[in-house]
C-alpha cells in the first residue's frame, strides 16, 4: 500500500483510501476493467467508495499517464496500468482484451506531418489463440 502511496505522492495526487485502491487493483489484473467492473470489485472493501469517485479518480490517473484508457470495444472504456510499452488485442468470440507484444513505431512520435499527436492507437482485433484452438477441438469432435 505505501508503493501506490507513494506513487500517487510522485504524480501530484492526494493519495486517499479509494485512490490507492483503484491504482492497486489496476496493477494487480490483467482483464482491463471498465470502471463498473472496478467499482463492483471494490465497494465491499471499500464502503466509502463511490462510482463517482471511480470515475472521478480514473479521469485523474489517465491524466496523470499512471494508466490508459483503451477504447478497443467502442462502447465502453477499459483501463489498464501503464507499465511498459504494449498494444491490445480483442477477442471477437470471448471478448477478452489481451496484451500483446507489438510496436506500433507511430505510437512514438509527438508529430507527424507537423501535426502534433496527442494519442495514437493501434488494437487488433480477431479471435484469440484460447479460442482457435476450442473452435478446432469442436470441430474435430463432429
Amino acid at each position: 500500500m505505501e508503493n501506490y502511496k507513494q506513487l500517487l505522492n510522485e504524480a501530484g495526487i492526494k493519495p486517499t483510501i479509494q485512490r490507492i485502491k483503484i491504482l492497486e487493483f489496476l496493477d494487480n489484473t490483467k482483464s482491463h476493467p471498465t470502471a463498473d467492473a472496478i467499482y463492483s470489485a471494490l465497494y465491499e472493501k471499500v464502503p466509502t467508495l463511490s462510482k463517482a469517485t471511480v470515475y472521478n479518480t480514473l479521469d485523474i490517473l489517465r491524466q496523470k499517464k499512471m494508466i490508459s484508457a483503451i477504447s478497443i470495444t467502442e462502447s465502453e472504456l477499459h483501463y489498464d496500468m501503464v507499465k511498459e510499452r504494449h498494444q491490445h488485442f480483442l477477442c471477437t468470440q470471448c471478448g477478452k482484451i489481451l496484451d500483446v507484444s507489438f510496436n506500433c513505431a507511430r505510437g512514438e512520435m509527438d508529430t507527424v506531418d507537423g501535426h502534433q499527436v496527442a494519442q495514437h492507437l493501434c488494437y487488433f482485433r480477431g479471435i484469440c489463440r484460447n479460442c482457435l484452438k476450442e473452435n478446432a477441438s469442436n470441430k474435430s469432435n463432429t
